[in-house]
């Protein structure tokens, strides 16, 4: 780990600085510091590993505002995944167990950050922040709220209803179920959801299975057939047996209108 700075680290940072660049790519720095771009790009990988920057991707930096005590820094979470996307073009929300924590439906913090979006999947990693990026298909993405920071950057997370139907339609990478039925029964019995509310997203975003497990949860709750129709049209004709937790023993009372083995005591 670099504790001192040579003199071509302090002027690159200098010259950010001066000319208030968050970013820098490969060929900015060739006039400014009378360097090649072999030189750059030594220097740009050389300050990346010692922690100084912080690589987006391969000829993409982010720079510090100022350099802290030790020399070490890392971007916070909004400045990482929004520097990332903004440059690949790409649309995304906050999703999964940040969303679950950040809604309250689950008090453990995360130590990575997901995300759906149209462009990248795989794991990243910018500075310290640990990034799991999901790609889906355009149709999937919606259902979002705007936050904003104590730092005052926006970021866009998956709405509080949205992360109730990703918590049943995304269960086995977020290992959410059954513990999604329980919020969404909480969420409902408390008004934070409506059920409507709940019925419309989950049939804009959700899959076949979600929908009927959904819309058996719904029904065991007692919410309105009107409603229960509504969700039921947006089903496929299937004579396909489902269970409510489908990594648990297929044992429990059968739900007939939605074909769902409701073993969630399992």
């Amino acid at each position: 780990m670099k504790k001192t700075l040579g003199q071509r680290e302090t002027q690159l940072l200098a010259y950010c600085h001066m000319r208030g660049k968050e970013t820098v790519r490969t060929g900015d720095l060739t006039e400014a510091l009378r360097i090649t771009a072999k030189q750059e790009r030594e220097l740009l990988s050389r300050m990346a590993r010692a922690g100084i920057i912080a690589k987006i991707r391969r000829g993409l930096y982010l720079i510090p505002p100022r350099l802290p005590l030790g020399g070490v820094w890392s971007p916070d979470e909004s400045l990482a995944i929004n520097t990332l996307m903004e440059d690949r073009q790409a649309t995304y929300q906050i999703c999964g167990p940040n969303a679950f924590n950040y809604y309250g439906l689950d008090d453990q913090i995360p130590i990575r950050v997901y995300a759906y979006n149209d462009r990248l999947s795989g794991e990243r990693k910018i500075g310290a922040v640990e990034l799991t990026l999901i790609r889906v298909a355009t149709a999937r993405l919606g259902g979002t709220e705007e936050i904003q920071t104590a730092l005052g950057v926006k970021l866009t997370y998956s709405s509080r209803v949205r992360t109730l139907v990703d918590a049943v339609y995304d269960w086995s990478r977020f290992d959410s179920l059954p513990r999604g039925y329980a919020w969404i029964r909480t969420e409902l019995a408390t008004r934070r959801v409506a059920a409507s509310k709940l019925v419309q997203v989950t049939a804009a975003y959700g899959n076949q299975g979600t929908i009927r497990r959904i819309g058996a949860l719904l029904e065991q709750g007692g919410v309105e057939e009107e409603l229960l129709r509504a969700l039921e049209s947006a089903l496929n004709p299937s004579k396909s047996v489902i269970a409510a937790v489908p990594d648990a023993p297929r044992r429990g009372p059968f739900n007939r209108r939605w074909r769902v083995i409701d073993n969630e005591q399992q």
